[in-house]
């Protein structure tokens, strides 16, 4: 039987990369699904691929504090039921003003923290409330990243971003903690580099390039792709997790294990 065979999950930010990715996985195991997603022409896109009947779309900034609640009752309009919220959307601070400490200016700081810390802060409270109201259980999955965990100074030297997400590690895990009596599960999904757009500076330089064959190792040394997050993405959302929580699995390809080599 297909593991989320009933189930409706939203996606904050299920219309590009690793969030249209985990969305077709999803919708292969059962599941009925709400994109989020702030292009009408990509919403549009990620439908007519999925089909109306698996799918529907929600243009929506997932910094803005209503977006997630409103999409939640989304789902619960077109498909009867909310089991679970995968927040993805996020990005680089970088054309903002993220870098080093001493270069970090205020407005990359600010930008960046509320692009992929206050909007995770949005959904999951969102998410819980709702949870609560209908008093069931639930998932909950956010999107970190290697660089909370294991920093790489040469090349991934955004302190705004990093800290981001480790802070998404410290909000997943005492929202675990609280809510764990209540079947409520929150857990994280940490990447190294993947092939997305947010990641097109660094498959463009050929020196970091080469560092990744060293830094992730495995399958001979190459760039993530989205689909290496995908069973991680169904089995956390999905009861074949029912007894995991306030867990980070990383799909790094050995980022965290590895030196690499300059």
């Amino acid at each position: 039987m297909r593991a989320l065979v009933g189930k409706t999950i939203v996606i904050m930010g299920g219309t590009t990369g690793l969030g249209l990715s985990a969305a077709r996985a999803l919708s292969e195991e059962g599941a009925r699904l709400v994109l989020v997603g702030r292009t009408p022409e990509k919403i549009e896109a990620a439908i007519e691929e999925l089909t109306d009947e698996v799918a529907c779309g929600f243009e929506g900034d997932a910094t803005e504090p209503e977006t997630a609640a409103d999409a939640i009752e989304c789902a619960l309009h077109e498909f009867g039921g909310f089991d679970g919220l995968y927040h993805v959307a996020g990005g680089s601070g970088r054309g903002m003003g993220d870098g080093p400490l001493h270069e970090l200016t205020d407005d990359g700081w600010e930008y960046t923290l509320d692009l992929n810390l206050t909007s995770v802060f949005y959904s999951n409270r969102a998410a819980v409330r709702k949870l609560l109201e209908l008093d069931r259980p639930g998932a909950i999955l956010n999107m970190g990243s290697v660089l909370g965990q294991s920093p790489s100074p040469r090349y991934f030297s955004t302190h705004a971003y990093a800290t981001s997400k480790a802070a998404i590690i410290g909000l997943s895990r005492t929202t675990a903690a609280h809510y764990a009596e209540e079947n409520i599960r929150c857990n994280v999904v940490a990447p190294a580099l993947v092939e997305t757009p947010m990641s097109e500076r660094a498959q463009s330089n050929p020196d970091i390039m080469r560092f990744i064959k060293t830094k992730q190792p495995l399958d001979g040394g190459r760039i993530g792709h989205p689909t290496d997050l995908d069973a991680a993405t169904v089995f956390l959302l999905s009861d074949q997790s029912r007894f995991v929580t306030g867990q980070v699995l990383y799909v790094d390809g050995g980022w965290s294990l590895s030196e690499g080599q300059f």
